[in-house]
């Protein structure tokens, strides 16, 4: 298995290439972004299937728009921030209220985007792609999960598909032989106690996380809930069932996020464990470099071990 550190964002671009060779109506829309949406290799390759709308995210989402009306296969790309912001009228009336297959893969999601600061960090964008009827929302935790994302987007012809990529390199946690299916998750280590449900960069922290607590007896299985609308309830259900703690992780608010989407999936439930969220908590984010805002917003390994570790400590005082 390779453990080489590789960005979400590179892994879309890997994609688009072989998306390029085996579906010739697969087309790409750029927002003057190419080289950090990493889209540029796809316009060099193919430049007849690829367009450069320019600064003007809402015109971007309406030619997607006509793009998949004329039975092509359009990749919607741009930051996260714009993507689900400044085209968000476009995104919900044009794309998804007539449900066309448009894929919108943004990059540069969450505090990892770095000392672009607050206004360019998208911590909202899960709860406003979520929340739209018909929108399937993925958060990939590595670039092999990324990679199979973009490819089985292709395949989705109805209704719309948001996959949330990121700018940071971050190590391979899915498994060898992983098959990303929508709709499932993925357990990365099971049997235990505590249940650590995680989605992008988080995954990575979160197993960290669980080497560093089992050292002290304290045990987790860890989740890669990269599909956050379809969400797995079935799989929840049972982790819930099995599980005297949940804590989720993710790089987003903590509202209406993936920890939000796991509350409601288990609201209805007669008996289920204390449910921990963590996330952004009601601010912005702020410059800095991808670790250090992790750091700053309690999100790194030692945070979420932290975190586990006292919520375990008052079970078991009990």
């Amino acid at each position: 298995m390779s453990i080489k550190p590789e960005a979400t964002r590179d892994a879309y671009g890997r994609a688009l290439l072989t998306l390029g060779e085996t579906r010739p109506d697969v087309v790409v829309l750029d927002a003057d972004l190419s080289k950090s949406t990493k889209t540029a290799a796809f316009a060099a390759r193919y430049p007849e299937r690829f367009f450069n709308i320019g600064i003007a995210e809402a015109d971007l989402m309406g030619t997607a728009c006509g793009l998949a009306l004329a039975e092509l296969k359009p990749f919607a790309s741009t930051f996260a921030i714009f993507a689900t912001g400044r085209a968000y009228d476009q995104v919900r009336n044009s794309i998804t209220y007539p449900r066309l297959p448009v894929v919108i893969a943004a990059t540069h999601a969450g505090l990892t985007v770095g000392p672009d600061g607050g206004s360019h960090q998208s911590i909202e964008d899960i709860a406003l792609m979520r929340v739209l009827p018909g929108m399937q929302v993925w958060v990939p935790a590595d670039g092999e999960e990324a990679y199979q994302m973009i490819i089985a987007a292709a395949s989705v012809m109805s209704g719309p598909v948001y996959v949330r990529l990121g700018r940071q390199p971050v190590p391979r946690v899915v498994p060898e032989g992983y098959v990303f299916t929508p709709g499932k998750a993925c357990i990365l280590s099971e049997g235990a106690p505590v249940a650590v449900i995680a989605c992008g960069v988080m995954v990575a922290a979160a197993l960290e996380a669980a080497r560093m607590l089992k050292t002290e007896g304290i045990y987790c299985q860890v989740i890669n809930m990269s599909s956050i609308k379809p969400l797995d309830t079935e799989l929840l259900r049972a982790v819930a069932a099995t599980s005297e703690l949940l804590v989720t992780a993710e790089e987003h608010l903590v509202a209406g996020g993936l920890g939000s989407a796991c509350a409601e999936a288990l609201a209805v439930e007669k008996t289920r464990p204390p449910l921990v969220m963590m996330g952004v908590e009601d601010c912005f984010g702020q410059s800095g470099e991808a670790h250090e805002l992790l750091e700053a917003y309690e999100l790194t390994a030692e945070h979420i071990a932290a975190k586990v570790r006292v919520h375990w400590n008052n079970i078991v005082r009990d």
